[in-house]
């Protein structure tokens, strides 16, 4: 496992002194490499919140350029950014904040050709895509690769969380056979609420990393943030889903809770 450095001990001091977290979890947070797609008001903030954990290595995968009205919720950016590709901004961000954290920007949208290089090149990823277009494919080459996903999406002051585990979770297709109208690009949004949303996600994913935690495995969290309401609700796996139904499930390391060990007995 890597060494942390004197840099490193004092800048992670405080998060080391949870619970079942110490040094382990923090090493184990820089071996990682996680890949987020979206990187915009969900998908930049969790990235940001991963980078100050000390996650190792982001793979940031956005393609577009930033808009006047991105800028509401976009914590990475800044005004004079406008009208330019957002990822590389993120990028230059996260790394000035974190110099210890390697970051790489694609600048593409998730597609067929490319799904499966991302996912192979990372330990696990986010999901915070503007469209299930792009949800889809990542869950499914997730399932493919047997990587886990944490899966967040919002829609005006609702929102849902949960995190997926292949062959042990019930995967995207299992959640939405049929694809809330989320789609679209012009959706309401304030930005406290994505950023709401993208810090649970940010923590979901340091949970399934360390394992200092129990993350939402097998279970969808709402939230009505006009209510102040959190629900979680037990999920279940669809045995005939086309993406994953006929996936075994694996049992996962406790020492390294990212990594299948060997297929359970069930």
């Amino acid at each position: 496992m890597v060494n942390l450095t004197p840099t490193e001990l004092e800048r992670y001091r405080r998060q080391m002194m949870l619970p079942n977290f110490g040094e382990t979890a923090q090493k184990r947070l820089k071996s990682a490499t996680v890949l987020v797609t979206g990187v915009g008001g969900l998908g930049g903030t969790a990235a940001l919140y991963l980078a100050v954990a000390g996650v190792g290595r982001l793979i940031l995968v956005r393609g577009g350029d930033l808009r006047l009205d991105d800028m509401n919720r976009q914590v990475l950016m800044t005004h004079d950014w406008v009208g330019k590709p957002r990822v590389f901004k993120a990028k230059e961000t996260l790394e000035a904040i974190n110099p210890d954290v390697q970051v790489e920007a694609v600048h593409e949208y998730v597609t067929p050709e490319n799904v499966d290089s991302l996912v192979q090149s990372a330990d696990m990823a986010l999901d915070c895509a503007h469209n299930f277009t792009e949800r889809d494919l990542l869950n499914e080459a997730c399932v493919r690769w047997r990587k886990p996903m944490v899966e967040a999406a919002m829609d005006g002051m609702e929102a849902y969380l949960t995190t997926i585990i292949p062959g042990v979770t019930p995967c995207l297709s299992c959640l939405f056979p049929e694809k809330p109208d989320w789609d679209r690009r012009g959706f309401a949004v304030v930005g406290a609420v994505s950023g709401t949303l993208a810090c649970l996600a940010a923590l979901e994913a340091i949970k399934l990393i360390t394992g200092f935690s129990q993350p939402l495995s097998s279970e969808l969290l709402t939230i009505d943030l006009t209510q102040m309401e959190f629900v979680k609700r037990r999920s279940y796996r669809d045995r005939s889903c086309p993406v994953c139904g006929n996936t075994a499930p694996w049992r996962y390391s406790q020492s390294n809770p990212m990594e299948p060990t060997s297929i359970a007995n069930k």
